[in-house]
């Protein structure tokens, strides 16, 4: 499979499929548990509205406060999902040329970086919230395979380890090559079943 070459295209599609996973949330599946270490439902999608603010942020060209706590989100889910996706895609679309570079925790980095990399967030908390709340994890293969790729040389060993010291990322999931994409991309994050 050939991987799309606009990586505005791939965000927008990661967002959508994290949206309609969003919607499909039930009001009485918010305390199950995730495979997103000590997160329950709901704050697995209050990191993901969170996610939405800062990334856009970003994508202006701010520097956003990575170690401040997500908020309650008021009102349904979705629909503070889809406002954040909204503006996401457009700070990312005024921001322009992507071959750019921008200062972050890792020195400079390319903008398609920072697109890729939300990307791969969207797409393996999609997956997080769907085995959650018993939703389908057959996702946007093109997403998951650009999210894969980009976690393989993006995710390295100093990022992973216990979140008491503060890492985002556990230790890998090994799974077998024929294992779904979707459960691959999750196992590389370290999150699991």
């Amino acid at each position: 499979m050939s991987l799309p070459t606009d990586p505005l295209s791939l965000l927008a599609r990661s967002l959508d499929q994290a949206g309609a996973v969003v919607a499909g949330v039930r009001d009485d599946q918010a305390h199950l548990p995730t495979p997103c270490r000590s997160w329950d439902v709901t704050a697995l999608v209050e990191h993901l509205v969170h996610d939405l603010r800062q990334f856009t942020g970003r994508a202006r060209g701010d520097d956003p406060d990575w170690q401040a706590p997500s908020e309650s989100v008021d009102g349904e889910w979705v629909d503070a999902f889809r406002a954040g996706e909204s503006a996401l895609l457009e700070a990312w679309r005024a921001a322009g040329d992507l071959d750019g570079t921008f200062a972050s925790p890792r020195g400079e980095v390319p903008k398609r970086f920072a697109v890729s990399q939300q990307t791969a967030e969207f797409a393996c908390h999609a997956w997080d919230l769907a085995v959650a709340t018993g939703q389908s994890t057959h996702l946007d293969e093109e997403v998951g395979l650009a999210s894969l790729t980009w976690a393989s040389t993006a995710l390295q060993p100093e990022f992973r380890g216990p979140e008491s010291e503060g890492k985002a990322f556990g230790p890998v999931v090994e799974l077998p090559e024929d294992a779904p994409l979707y459960d691959r991309l999750a196992g590389f994050f370290g999150h699991h079943r």
